[in-house]
């Protein structure tokens, strides 16, 4: 095989100067989402989950749209879906793992969110070894919740499932997103229509919360909402969603360490050792999936809408 020559190798670098640069944004996008979900736990027992994440995101947009000051004009329809896909995804995501993490440890449900972007690379699959990776990721999820001491929950499973969906649109979308015209105005919206579809749940509760929790709440937004989608939409532009997919399997690793170490969460070995099999499988999954041939673009007419 001959050496890729002068022009490839200028080619190739910035695409794995983009990876790192992605797996950069993304791991300090999680320490900041995991950190935010120990804080906002701790409002679960005053608050409620669903109203935590609601009243956090309406913060979290409020800042987004002062700082960005996105317009309305000058999108065309594709954008528009974009953006509300987007809001759709993180309004669902937030309140599933919240309620999640009411019932189960932080790192599980960090864990089971992660099977989201697995699950949209095994749509996709085509190869033997794509659904051996999968299996790997399922036999993780037997281990933490079947094992000796295991977590099983099933309403904290089921909102950490349900999580795993949206997580898995909200990969699709960053990467949309973050390559749109629009760039982080267009975050700022999508964190908009996540506030206003959340706001049954924050804002009946807006008179009842005290100074501290507010501070709290401010904290837990800047953190896990404005600072983590903005690593995450930045991290879109630089990659695909397979990278940025792949990327994700630092969130079950990092959830489990805060779970840990702030919340005094600790998992039995059994549980540990499903955690990893879960994000290596995952990783890797999310990774060969997209590694498939794509077929070449057919050549242009001339005659485009």
């Amino acid at each position: 095989m001959s050496a890729p020559t002068a022009q490839e190798s200028v080619r190739q670098a910035p695409h794995r100067g983009a990876v790192l640069k992605a797996g950069g944004f993304v791991a300090l996008g999680s320490s900041a989402l995991q950190i935010s979900s120990v804080i906002a736990a701790g409002l679960f027992a005053a608050l409620g989950p669903f109203e935590t994440s609601g009243l956090r995101l309406l913060i979290a947009a409020l800042l987004l749209l002062v700082v960005f000051r996105p317009s309305l004009r000058g999108r065309s329809r594709a954008d528009w879906w974009g953006i509300v896909g987007y809001g759709v995804a993180m309004a669902a995501m937030n309140a599933c793992l919240y309620a999640a993490i009411d019932r189960i440890p932080l790192g599980i449900a960090v864990t089971l969110d992660f099977l989201g972007p697995c699950v949209v690379a095994l749509a996709a699959s085509r190869h033997w070894r794509e659904a051996l990776c999968a299996l790997g990721a399922f036999l993780g999820v037997l281990l933490i919740s079947l094992g000796p001491g295991g977590y099983f929950d099933p309403i904290g499973y089921a909102f950490a499932l349900g999580g795993a969906v949206f997580f898995g649109l909200y990969t699709v979308m960053a990467s949309r997103v973050g390559k749109a015209d629009g760039g982080l105005g267009d975050l700022a919206l999508s964190v908009g229509v996540a506030a206003v579809l959340t706001l049954p749940f924050s804002l009946p509760h807006i008179g009842n919360v005290n100074a501290q929790q507010w501070g709290l709440l401010a904290l837990s937004a800047v953190l896990g909402v404005a600072f983590t989608f903005t690593m995450d939409t930045l991290a879109g532009r630089m990659a695909d969603a397979r990278v940025v997919g792949t990327w994700f399997a630092l969130d079950p690793v990092l959830g489990s360490l805060a779970g840990l170490l702030f919340m005094g969460q600790a998992l039995t070995l059994s549980a540990g050792a499903g955690i990893v099999l879960v994000a290596a499988s995952g990783a890797l999954l999310v990774w060969v999936a997209g590694r498939r041939p794509t077929p070449m673009p057919l050549p242009s007419t001339g005659h485009e809408d």
